[in-house]
């Protein structure tokens, strides 16, 4: 049986890295979900479904989604994109508000509902003024990634990371705030350079832009929203365990109301993120009971390869993120490389993070912005993302590792 199991972790991995089945319509959480059902099926897992997934980083993932969820509902996104739109400044200024607040936005929310929202109604926002939206698609994705870095919350595997290693929510804040902010500081300086032709002013300053017509803004919606945020944000700080219960309940406050059904925030959850990680939490965890693997990790470690050192765990963020994706390998390094430390993990959260920028497969933010954008008609291409994403994130994984060596990290 082990290797069978063997096959499948290496299939499940390999199929990450793909993408997809080639002449069939199978992504990759297709591909995690029969690779999990079939060790399953083999008995792989003695201890069961149950005990293989981590339940409690699922939880609180989903009570963060609908709170973005209701945020949605609310009109509030509607309302920052429309503000952002009727603003008069110029183009070069509209992009660094987009940096800012798309950077804001993503490290107190999860990102991949924030450029979900977002994309649409920005694209009329800067349409109205006559202006390219490609640049500022771009910059929406590559801010949500650099943004999301500085929180705990605010991306599918920094929540993993600080779920699974029981990292303090204000602690790691305060490493990474830092490595953020400069991030979404490149972020906005290498799309004003690349992009500078399309950011050129093409109406008078005198005229008046019609921007996005004021939406219909629900204030007590977008007010309950705000109040499960800072609960939420409060539990994290106060709370040293059951924070996925708390934000749960919290966020299920949020259906007793008189405007909203359950099932009009059902439908903005990503069921098949949820999904991906659950299958991955199966597979990795079966691989992880093998002699193989654990063999392996002795044979690592003997070696003398610890993901304690900048030197690796940087180039291993790097690939492992624009191969396999940077949920599937944080997965695949947390649970299987135990014991490591809170600076490693917060290393780990940081730089996997940073690394989606690289390329349009780096992170689901990025393939959010360019299906989305797709379907209005804008086409956002592996080059165009490649063209600033790797400048960007070479530049800023850099200042993260003087940061991080300034802060005494291990080189």
């Amino acid at each position: 049986m082990g290797t069978l199991v063997a096959v499948v972790f290496v299939l499940v991995y390999l199929g990450m890295a793909v993408g997809r089945v080639p002449g069939l319509r199978v992504g990759r959480t297709a591909m995690a979900l029969s690779g999990a059902a079939l060790l399953l099926l083999i008995g792989a897992l003695p201890q069961g479904l149950a005990a293989s997934v981590d339940w409690p980083t699922l939880t609180l993932l989903f009570a963060l989604m609908l709170i973005g969820a209701h945020f949605a509902e609310s009109g509030a996104f509607a309302a920052v994109a429309a503000w952002i739109s009727r603003l008069r400044i110029s183009p070069t200024m509209l992009l660094a508000l987009v940096v800012g607040v798309v950077g804001l936005l993503s490290a107190l929310l999860v990102n991949d509902i924030v450029v979900y929202a977002l994309v649409p109604l920005l694209v009329v926002g800067v349409q109205s003024r006559g202006l390219d939206s490609r640049p500022y698609l771009l910059a929406t994705a590559m801010a949500s990634n650099a943004g999301s870095a500085a929180s705990l919350i605010g991306n599918p595997q920094n929540l993993l990371i600080g779920e699974l290693g029981g990292l303090d929510f204000l602690g790691y804040l305060q490493i990474a705030a830092v490595p953020s902010v400069l991030a979404l500081v490149v972020t906005f300086l290498v799309i004003r350079w690349l992009w500078a032709s399309a950011l050129r002013p093409v109406t008078d300053a005198k005229d008046v832009w019609p921007g996005i017509a004021a939406p219909s803004v629900h204030r007590c919606l977008v007010w309950k929203s705000v109040l499960a945020l800072l609960a939420v944000l409060m539990a994290m700080l106060a709370l040293d365990g059951q924070r996925d219960l708390a934000a749960l309940a919290i966020a299920c406050l949020l259906l007793w109301g008189r405007r909203l059904r359950l099932e009009d925030l059902l439908r903005r959850i990503d069921w098949g993120l949820l999904l991906l990680i659950s299958s991955l939490f199966v597979v990795t965890a079966a691989f992880g009971t093998q002699p193989l693997a654990r063999e392996g990790m002795h044979h690592l470690a003997s070696g003398g390869w610890s993901p304690d050192r900048l030197s690796q765990l940087v180039p291993l963020s790097l690939l492992g993120s624009n191969t396999i994706g940077n949920v599937p390998l944080v997965v695949l390094l947390v649970e299987m490389w135990s014991g490591m430390s809170d600076q490693t993990l917060s290393m780990l959260a940081v730089f996997s993070t940073l690394a989606g920028n690289f390329m349009l497969i780096g992170s689901l933010a990025n393939l959010i912005v360019a299906e989305r954008a797709g379907e209005l008609q804008i086409r956002l291409g592996f080059i165009d993302f490649a063209r600033v994403g790797v400048p960007i994130t070479l530049v800023s994984t850099a200042l993260a590792m003087g940061w991080f060596l300034e802060m005494g990290y291990v080189w």
